[in-house]
């Protein structure tokens, strides 16, 4: 049998009003690579700290094996300011036992990797940036045991898929916290789950995760019903029949007590559940938007700040990138950090002009967006001020009037949470406020740019179920392939040198075709989407198609075309008028009852004006294209 290189025993931690973690066993052999899993605030990070040297425990022992290495990778890592990157990664591991000088180009090769300067200065860096460094590190030392919590945090997927590989390669014992589903699969042999303040081991793959704890749910869930069954049971007797007998069933009432105490202790009474609700998609036509001939750019990543003309030098995200985007598509962008999946974003909802073209928006576009900065939340204001704008004490979700209080619960905050400044909470705690945030604003446009960092599984799978029954329009950037699967229907990827290309399907489709053609740029050499992701505009991407193109088609528009193009906005808006009326007389809950035939007639109404509404709106972006790519051809030719 393996040696074991670390064991726990019988190990409970308390933090006054409750045990945290009370009778956990835990043994890690090398070899072990054992995913640990358990809701927010079920005490995952509060056990890896204990692990690896830096928590205690109220009760238990803890054994380490002499001579076993310990390398921790903590969610909120402290970088010492001052430093080069590279001296933080290697400090204390540059030299060998006999004091000779260790080479530091593999540590440099691990920093690159992570798109970091090994000569850069730690001071200045983002939260996301100290998290790499301190991964960096981590696995620079070749500890004999690896504890990750939240290692894809901040990750781009062609660095995750690297970290994969590595962490395969490792020989010793490896504990990691993480919500990436796709991660956990091709990573761990083993589970642990820490449930209602147990540790569960179960060796196999994680795939088998979800039928496992919902059976042990369900089991916990038939004992403590007949519990329950029992305790009103003795509760009756005790009631209705002590008097007679007080002597002799002064037992029977202990065991009574008994009973109580623990069904208490089993924590299905006081047990918290996250709820999410958005709430139907306002309003809104066919059309959500479209970005006409986008290009992009930044300055360069270069010690040289200018060309020979004066100009300082860019680096090209976008290149005549054109997509239109319908009602109810679902589509994910993939791609490496700093490619420019957040400027295309950030582009189309008209935060940041692009170098050249432009976006379109359709009728009554509503876009709750989703910053993986935060940037919309003021550090210094507490959760219910966010909420509440500093007045009254109530929220609107879904049309319906709810207290701050009560929403903020159901998204697992503490009451004594609520009031305190948003810079005091965790990751976890910020990004689902953000999400309470965006649910209760009027929306038909949900676009998310990272928001599965610091979640953990329960809130992900609660959020996909929303995406799921959302009737909106709906665009996610992650790094997530599960979570990309289980929510998009088409992607847009990055695949460098300013080139996006489009393909049905979620992440594990892209990935299968990409494998299938041996490369990692797929099938389609352009930029321009299709399918339900876009489609393909009309406009070449370079003088020889324009001029082609332009040869066969008008030198302008019809009159009958050049009218339709002036008149249709006016008549779009009457439409969305009538449609906005016909809603409003139908949402008296009395018309129906009292007046049903009226009814009826409102309701084929609104049907024929939504109808017609929609067939115009197509109508106008089709001629309003024709006479862009007219406009663009004149360009060219001149």
């Amino acid at each position: 049998m393996l040696t074991p290189l670390l064991t726990i025993a019988n190990c409970g931690i308390n933090l006054g009003d409750r045990w945290l973690l009370r009778g956990a066993d835990l043994t890690l052999h090398a070899g072990d690579r054992l995913a640990l899993v358990g809701r927010n605030g079920a005490g995952k990070s509060s056990l890896m700290k204990l692990l690896s040297g830096h928590g205690e425990m109220d009760e238990g022992s803890l054994w380490i094996a002499p001579g076993t290495q310990i390398a921790y990778l903590p969610q909120a890592p402290e970088i010492h300011p001052g430093m080069t990157l590279r001296a933080i990664v290697t400090a204390d591991y540059d030299a060998d036992a006999a004091g000779l000088s260790v080479p530091t180009h593999q540590a440099e090769a691990i920093l690159m990797k992570m798109g970091l300067d090994p000569d850069r200065l730690s001071d200045g860096l983002s939260g996301g940036e100290a998290r790499r460094v301190s991964l960096a590190r981590t696995l620079y030392t070749k500890p004999d045991i690896l504890l990750l919590d939240e290692p894809t945090n901040h990750m781009d997927l062609p660095t995750i898929e690297w970290m994969e590989d590595l962490l395969r390669q490792h020989r010793g014992a490896l504990l990691v916290v993480s919500h990436d589903r796709a991660f956990l699969r091709n990573l761990g042999t083993g589970i642990i789950w820490l449930h209602q303040g147990r540790l569960r081991r179960r060796n196999g793959h994680f795939s088998e995760f979800d039928d496992w704890s919902e059976g042990i749910l369900a089991e916990e869930a038939v004992v403590l019903h007949k519990m329950d069954r029992r305790i009103a049971s003795e509760t009756k007797w005790s009631r209705e029949g002590i008097s007679a007998r007080r002597k002799r069933n002064q037992g029977r009432l202990r065991e009574l007590a008994t009973l109580r105490s623990e069904r208490a202790k089993s924590g299905g009474i006081t047990q918290r559940a996250m709820r999410m609700e958005i709430g139907p998609a306002e309003g809104g036509g066919q059309i959500v938007l479209e970005g006409i001939d986008l290009s992009a750019s930044v300055p360069a990543s270069t010690s040289k700040t200018a060309t020979t003309n004066g100009e300082a030098i860019r680096r090209q995200l976008l290149t005549h990138f054109n997509l239109l985007v319908r009602r109810s598509d679902r589509i994910g962008i993939v791609g490496p950090n700093g490619i420019g999946k957040s400027t295309l974003v950030r582009i189309l909802l008209g935060l940041q002009q692009p170098d050249s073209g432009r976006v379109r928006e359709g009728f009554g576009l509503l876009h709750a967006y989703f910053d993986q900065r935060r940037e919309t939340l003021d550090r210094t204001l507490s959760p219910w001020t966010i909420l509440t704008g500093g007045t009254g004490d109530t929220v609107e979700v879904a049309g319906q009037t709810k207290h701050v209080t009560a929403y903020l619960r159901d998204f697992m905050f503490d009451d004594h949470k609520m009031t305190q400044k948003i810079s005091t909470l965790s990751g976890g705690e910020q990004n689902r406020l953000l999400l309470a945030k965006l649910f209760a604003q009027s929306h038909n446009f949900l676009v998310l740019d990272e928001p599965t960092n610091d979640l953990d599984l329960e809130t992900l799978e609660l959020l996909q179920e929303v995406i799921a029954d959302y009737d909106g329009t709906v665009l996610i950037v992650s790094h997530d392939r599960d979570f990309l699967d289980r929510t998009v229907t088409a992607l847009l990827a990055f695949e460098g040198d300013s080139r996006v290309v489009s393909h049905a399907g979620g992440y594990s489709d892209y990935l299968q075709r990409r494998v299938a053609a041996g490369t990692r740029q797929l099938g389609r050499t352009g930029n321009q989407p299709e399918g339900k992701a876009g489609r393909k505009s009309a406009k070449g991407t370079d003088a020889s198609k324009g001029g082609a193109k332009a040869a066969n088609r008008p030198a302008r528009l019809t009159f009958r075309d050049q009218h339709a193009l002036d008149r249709l906005p006016g008549e779009i808006e009457q439409l969305a008028a009538a449609i906005a009326k016909l809603e409003a007389a139908m949402a008296d809950p009395a018309l129906f009852t009292t007046n049903p035939e009226k009814f009826n007639r409102a309701a084929t109404a609104l049907a024929t004006a939504q109808a017609k509404k929609e067939e115009k709106e197509i109508q106008w972006f089709e001629i309003a294209e024709r006479a862009e790519a007219l406009d663009s051809d004149k360009d060219i030719q001149s």
